[in-house]
């Protein structure tokens, strides 16, 4: 901690650092204003001039039923209506045959709560509570060929055992015969092949959908309990990809009538070579993906209680008596990164960006992701991941934490000068400053030696913190004591740590109190560990800052309290660490530390300061 200075940025340096700064900010949005916006409402007049050659037409509005509040359970919906059930390697679920929609989906290895005692239900029907569904219809020109309301008939009430069913529907001169097939994963192929039983040549276009019902925070909770007090860190909402660049869009502004950004006046988006385009939760993501290489159009639509994505693929024209054979997808599962890579390596292009790896930090970020995935794989656990992790990322830094440590040494020799000085010249901030800048050069310590160390572990903490948060590969991981790594710590004061029979969401769910019964061991140990470095460390001249300083591990404990587990056990096993290294630097120089000084008291012998 430097001591109080006076020396600080000249006046007139001042203002032209401020005149600079402004003249930056002026030119930044001027150029953003003059320059970008005109060339980005020209390259968009382009693409819809290129699309409209290609014939496909602005995207429609698909007519609904008035909205209803909905009524019945998923268990009395899923009766209503006839059905295709599926149960293939990683989901299950049904389509429904009014629509050919799937609006049933099960992910079989993901669960509910870490007690997996219930199958995390990813898609619902409409008229549930917090409805959620995806759909491939058909459109000519304006009106609706193949739509949310017609019958499809199946030879077959379930999938075959190459996980696909063929549905037909025949209306207005036209035959759909439509495979619908999913993958090993999460990937559904809606392959529909149109037949043209007129005598004139018409244009369809393929219309995908994903509709969800609900406030956004209660359906984010209803698939994930606990996941909307997440959002904060990681994107949820509008997510997907056009002609190779990511868009977003969070489910905040987009029930506020704010759409796909980069849209013209009407709402509207083009994509030239391909793209896709969902809605993410925290772990979860239901995308439309038309046929890749191809333009499509997309908008977003939004009501009190209702968002839906809609995307347009590219037109087809069915001579009498031919038939055109279009493939469109749907991703409706977990972002696992192996899955979602795969499906990116396969064509989907910034698929494996689905998962919000941040701006900033995303290589790091990503990085960090991959040398845990890595370790996981050879040590079996992301616990002893976590932990061999801290041991990877310090090694290559001993060098310069065992500078930093020297540096603290010499200030920690120094403290004693330094008080004699603040004592000596207490009238006279001048003189006071004066002498402690000769005491720095005659002994050759440099006060921010000692902080340089932070400039290289703020950008990991910040890393990880978002790794764990965003990486569905924590999600329910247990480890030790600990039942989920991405969650909070999951012990408390309250219950003694498990020991009484109170469980410890209760004890941290009671008003203020719990807020300080309710923490648990991992937070503890970091704030004593952070307590044990802060004691090796020179104390700041100032008493107030000493006083600050002192309060620090105690706040930090309360606020770590709230943090992913995982990202505690990381700091905690780095402050134990940093602890044993800065320990035996300082003992190695000649420093009798706050430990040394307990020892001492304790045993009652004399100093423990090594023979110099």
């Amino acid at each position: 901690m430097l001591p109080n200075q006076q020396n600080g940025m000249d006046p007139q340096d001042q203002r032209n650092f401020i005149i600079a700064m402004a003249l930056m900010i002026v030119f930044v949005f001027g150029y953003q204003f003059f320059v970008l916006e005109p060339q980005a409402k020209r390259a968009n007049e382009a693409r819809e001039a290129a699309m409209a050659e290609a014939g496909i037409e602005t995207p429609v509005d698909v007519p609904d039923a008035p909205l209803e509040e909905p009524v019945v359970s998923v268990d009395e919906a899923l009766v209503e209506t006839a059905r295709v059930s599926f149960d293939a390697a990683r989901v299950d679920g049904s389509i429904n045959l009014t629509g050919a929609k799937i609006d049933d989906l099960n992910l079989k290895d993901h669960y509910k709560t870490v007690e997996r005692l219930e199958e995390l239900r990813l898609l619902r029907p409409e008229n549930t509570p917090n409805g959620y569904s995806v759909a491939w219809n058909w459109f000519e020109g304006g009106d609706v060929l193949a739509g949310g309301d017609d019958a499809w008939s199946a030879a077959e009430a379930e999938f075959g055992d190459d996980n696909a069913v063929v549905l037909t529907l025949e209306k207005n001169g036209v035959r759909i015969e439509r495979t619908i097939s999913v993958d090993e994963n999460y990937l559904f192929t809606f392959s529909d092949r149109i037949t043209n039983l007129s005598e004139e040549t018409r244009s369809f276009s393929p219309v995908g959908l994903v509709k969800r019902y609900g406030a956004w925070k209660e359906f984010l909770n209803e698939t994930d309990p606990g996941s909307a007090r997440k959002t904060g860190f990681a994107h949820v909402g509008l997510m997907g990809s056009f002609d190779n660049a990511l868009t977003w869009r969070n489910y905040n502004n987009l029930f506020k009538g704010r759409g796909i950004k980069k849209a013209d006046d009407s709402g509207i988006r083009v994509a030239e070579t391909g793209g896709w385009l969902g809605l993410t939760d925290l772990y979860w993501m239901a995308a439309l993906i038309p046929e890749q290489g191809e333009g499509f159009r997309a908008r977003v639509r939004s009501e009190s209680n209702r968002l839906e994505v809609l995307v347009q693929g590219a037109g087809v024209q069915v001579a009498p008596g031919e038939s055109v054979t279009v493939a469109n997808q749907v991703f409706a599962g977990a972002k696992e990164y192996d899955v979602v890579n795969a499906y990116a390596e396969a064509g989907i292009p910034r698929f494996r960006d689905a998962i919000d790896w941040g701006n900033m930090l995303y290589y790091l970020t990503k990085g960090l992701f991959f040398v845990l995935d890595w370790v996981k794989g050879i040590v079996g656990s992301f616990g002893w991941a976590l932990i061999a992790l801290v041991v990877l990322v310090k090694l290559p830094l001993v060098p310069l934490y065992n500078q930093s440590y020297k540096s603290m040494a010499k200030m920690k020799k120094l403290a004693e000068p330094m008080k004699e000085i603040q004592e000596r010249f207490k009238g006279d901030p001048q003189r006071r400053q004066q002498e402690v800048m000769k005491l720095y050069q005659r002994e050759k310590a440099n006060p921010l030696a000692g902080c340089v160390p932070i400039l290289f572990t703020i950008p990991i903490f910040i890393a990880l913190y978002k790794t764990l948060f965003v990486t569905i590969e924590m999600r329910h991981t247990a480890f030790w004591f600990i039942n989920d790594l991405s969650a909070p710590d999951p012990t408390a004061i309250g219950n003694l740590f498990g020991l009484l029979p109170w469980a410890a969401a209760d004890v941290k769910a009671i008003p203020i109190l719990g807020f300080v019964i309710g923490i648990g061991i991992l937070p503890i140990l970091y704030g004593v560990t952070m307590a044990g470095i802060q004691a090796l460390s020179p104390p700041p001249p100032d008493p107030t800052q000493r006083t600050i300083m002192m309060a620090l591990p105690f706040v930090f404990m309360f606020v770590f309290g709230g943090f992913a587990a995982g990202l505690v056990l990381y700091w905690v096993w780095s402050n134990i660490l940093s602890l044993g290294q800065q320990y035996f630097i300082m003992r190695r120089n000649g420093v009798e530390t706050e430990l040394d000084k307990l020892v001492k008291r304790l045993l009652g012998r004399g100093s423990s300061t090594p023979a110099e």
